[in-house]
């Protein structure tokens, strides 16, 4: 694949300008982008693969669902449904998306919908009975249709986007100039033991602009395997062979962590929202004890009837400074 990428390098320029283009008729108003009268936040990246939208959709759910009627709208890659779909008791993954799904059986006041047309999916949430009072948009910094009042843009520590280029060489969906849209920026899966001095080495490299405040977040485990009927203390792992199943974009941290607890476990990485074969199943029905992500979990758990040797390791976002991005938020919301 690197291979290939470096004789693809002759197209990057062809894809920076038309990228470049395509954001330049939007700043200069030539195409539109929608404005809606409730804060709509969105949550986004430069570049292709795991940053860690999820869990940050999931830390915003967490800061307002108490106080605010919340929708989140996502895309719904790989989903086997088409146009508008707001989430019921009697929807599955698979007409949503894992990570829609992975929202909807989390947090049960809350609506969740997909929709390739996030204006259009936006406009069937305000027409909703019982419409959303604040509007998630996950995974939209490129959907500049719409105008979202905030937007947050996340790259990950280690694969900073001022370090790359766009496709088809590098990763970055359009020119590392599309950063300045951002309000914030948030450096995501950071070591815990992140210093001070490479966070100021950090903000240097990024270049930010006076609107712009910058955090740091780091991905932090759970200490116990849970599925839907039963819990399992990760230590307990211990002296204990498991198989750990990835089907998501950067499974690295994952790995690091529980060889870092001295885990004994072997490897099924599959690519990023793989669809799980029948194949694939009865291997994984072969497998004494097999531990997977949660966005996993969401399409394999209906495959397991009882689920007693599938489990999941919840993660959450830990984000340095909490209280400052909080009110970060809060304070774009009391604006409206």
């Amino acid at each position: 694949m690197k291979l290939l990428r470096k004789i693809l390098i002759p197209f990057v320029p062809l894809y920076y300008s038309a990228t470049w283009v395509r954001n330049m008729l939007y700043d200069l108003g030539i195409k539109s982008s929608k404005s809606y009268a409730i804060p709509v936040i969105c949550v986004g990246n430069l570049s292709v693969g795991g940053t860690g939208k999820t869990p940050m959709i999931e830390y915003l759910i967490r800061l307002l669902h108490n106080d605010y009627k919340l929708a989140t709208l996502s895309r719904g890659y790989k989903r086997k449904s088409k146009g508008f779909v707001l989430a019921s008791t009697s929807t599955k993954a698979s007409e949503i998306g894992d990570e829609p799904y992975q929202f909807f059986r989390k947090f049960k006041n809350i609506q969740v919908s997909v929709d390739t047309d996030r204006c259009h999916g936006i406009e069937k949430l305000l027409e909703q009975q019982s419409s959303p009072n604040i509007i998630l948009l996950d995974d939209a910094f490129q959907h500049r249709k719409v105008n979202a009042g905030l937007n947050i843009l996340l790259t990950p520590f280690d694969d900073l986007f001022v370090n790359d280029m766009v496709l088809p060489t590098g990763n970055l969906r359009e020119p590392k100039s599309g950063a300045e849209r951002a309000d914030i920026i948030v450096v995501t899966k950071c070591p815990t033991d992140i210093t001070s001095s490479q966070k100021q080495e950090i903000k240097g490299s990024l270049k930010l602009l006076k609107h712009q405040n910058v955090f740091f977040s780091s991905v932090i485990y759970s200490s116990l395997l849970v599925n839907n009927v039963d819990e399992y203390l990760l230590t307990d792992l211990k002296g204990k062979h498991f198989t750990l199943v990835t089907g998501i974009a950067n499974p690295k941290p994952l790995t690091m962590f529980l060889k870092s607890k001295q885990l004994d476990f072997e490897h099924l990485q599959f690519n990023d929202h793989h669809e799980f074969s029948e194949k694939d199943i009865q291997l994984l029905k072969t497998k004494k004890l097999v531990v997977t992500t949660e966005k996993d979990f969401v399409r394999l758990e209906s495959n397991f009837e009882q689920a007693n040797n599938l489990y999941y390791l919840p993660i959450e976002v830990e984000i340095d400074y909490a209280k400052e991005f909080n009110k970060c938020i809060t304070d774009f919301i009391s604006g409206f």
